[in-house]
């Protein structure tokens, strides 16, 4: 308790949270795009449940990693050398879980764009199966999960701080979860943007484990342009459709 005392008593700490929930939240868009759209080729009745358990065990896998951190820290230590460049753990994890990334954007654009596809997004049919959407889900919640802890160690040594992160970060997730799924899926173009972040997002995991790091700030700058690019789009259409003034 002392302990804990002392951690809110100290404006360092505060300062050392509010960061890293705001890191924590902003590593979260890239997991809840990735939910929204698996979640929206599910029967409806059953969509909602599905994000509930995939942010469910974002959490679970989160709060467990941080349970072992001095294991995850060990994932960051080269096991072997290709390329000119160590792989640890940690950067096999980040290709594998990049090229699943780039693979299952790659698959829905093409189901997206192809008029003779029987697995359209915006169809509104169930062309996933409850446990298959669960199994993927749970296959990126790893990968994030991972970056996440590995990022959230190397800005504060207090354990603490890192649970309540991760548990706002989660809460946050949880709210938006539902009204970010039902934009997508209402708005096709949207549906293609957020393809088309995946695709960015996985290349970035690639390049990573690879050794070539990408500043994530350029990253999600270039989703804001892009998703404000977007946005002036649809008010243009909107405004198109909308009936003239009476004279």
């Amino acid at each position: 308790m002392d302990y804990l005392a002392s951690l809110a008593a100290d404006p360092a700490a505060w300062a050392a949270l509010a960061t890293l929930i705001a890191m924590e939240v902003v590593l979260g868009i890239d997991n809840l795009l990735f939910i929204s759209i698996l979640t929206n080729k599910l029967p409806e009745e059953r969509r909602s449940s599905a994000r509930r358990i995939g942010i469910g065990l974002a959490l679970v896998l989160r709060l467990g990693l941080l349970g072992t951190v001095a294991f995850i820290v060990q994932l960051t230590t080269p096991i072997f050398e290709a390329f000119g460049h160590g792989f640890s753990w940690r950067d096999i994890i980040l290709v594998a879980g990049g090229l699943f990334l780039v693979w299952k954007a790659t698959k829905e654009i093409h189901h997206s764009v192809d008029p003779d596809s029987g697995d359209m997004l915006t169809s509104g049919k169930a062309t996933l199966s409850f446990s298959a959407a669960i199994v993927q889900i749970l296959m990126l919640d790893l990968v994030f999960s991972i970056d996440s802890i590995i990022t959230a160690v190397g800005m504060t040594d207090h354990i603490p701080i890192m649970v309540v992160a991760v548990l706002v970060a989660v809460a946050v997730m949880l709210l938006a979860a539902d009204p970010l799924a039902g934009f997508i899926h209402k708005n096709p173009t949207i549906v293609m943007l957020a393809l088309g972040f995946l695709l960015l997002i996985g290349t970035t995991l690639i390049a990573d484990g690879f050794g070539f790091h990408v500043p994530k700030g350029y990253i999600y700058a270039a989703m804001a342009f892009s998703a404000a690019v977007e946005a002036l789009n649809m008010l243009a259409r909107r405004r198109k459709k909308s009936p003239p003034p009476a004279a």
